[in-house]
């Protein structure tokens, strides 16, 4: 496993997974707006790098995630701020990465690590992870797509319960909801996610990022029909494929 880094984001590849792994340990993983600029051009790289089939986003430590934004540069955050989001920017265009996209939570994940979580299209757990979001606590709201990704994935009561009440869920709760897939030692939690990536590597990649995106227009007017129908006609007219139907 071969890799290298960035101030406090460290990247590796092994196998089709390409892994970027926060590594401010000292502040709980928290993300800083310079580290937000590092993961973007990561995400750069691992995008364009065709032997990378999925990208895994976990700590370098074991037993830690994300503990969301910086305390110290959410204090100094004015109203112009807020419809400049650099975390919501960078979340999105995680969401949208044509590749798959798997979340390794090891320890805490707050705030804005959840949201980074919930950005990934798959997460799993230790059982010693924790998922809060104690936004309004501190006077503000989740504002990186905690507000309409939490609902969609572990449903509108218990998200209501964890934004509005400060429920905070044990890894037990969280696989019970959906919001995690499955539970795995601290210490095999990354070796499982590139298990997982290699299982997605073994299917076709135009194929999944083609289902990956039509998943996300499943919310548009027509439940993703015409992206659908379009994409099928692609495929259909790869070599090899058109007996598939």
């Amino acid at each position: 496993m071969a890799g290298h880094g960035h101030k406090h984001v460290v990247i590796r590849r092994d196998g089709a997974a390409g892994l970027v792994l926060l590594d401010r340990v000292d502040r709980a993983n928290a993300y800083t707006d310079a580290m937000l600029a590092d993961l973007a051009l990561v995400l750069d790289e691992l995008a364009a790098d065709e032997a990378v089939r999925v990208v895994v986003v976990g700590s370098a430590v074991p037993g830690r995630f994300c503990s969301g934004a910086d305390l110290d540069e959410i204090r100094k955050r004015s109203t112009a701020d807020a419809g400049v989001l650099k975390s919501l920017a960078l979340f999105d265009r995680i969401e949208e990465l044509p590749k798959p996209t798997i979340a390794a939570i090891g320890g805490a994940a707050y705030g804005g690590g959840l949201e980074l979580a919930l950005a990934c299209d798959l997460r799993i757990a230790a059982p010693e992870a924790r998922f809060a979001m104690p936004e309004t606590a501190r006077g503000i709201l989740p504002g990186a797509g905690g507000t309409w990704r939490l609902p969609r994935t572990v449903g509108p009561a218990m998200a209501r319960e964890m934004i509005l009440f400060g429920r905070v869920l044990d890894g037990d709760a969280a696989l019970a909801c959906g919001l995690v897939s499955e539970l795995v030692a601290p210490d095999r939690l990354l070796g499982r996610a590139v298990e997982l990536a290699a299982q997605v590597a073994s299917r076709d990649f135009l194929a999944t990022s083609l289902a990956k995106e039509a998943l996300r227009k499943a919310a548009s007017a027509d439940g993703g029909r015409e992206f659908v129908a379009r994409a099928q006609a692609t495929l259909y007219g790869c070599p090899g494929k058109g007996d598939l139907r």
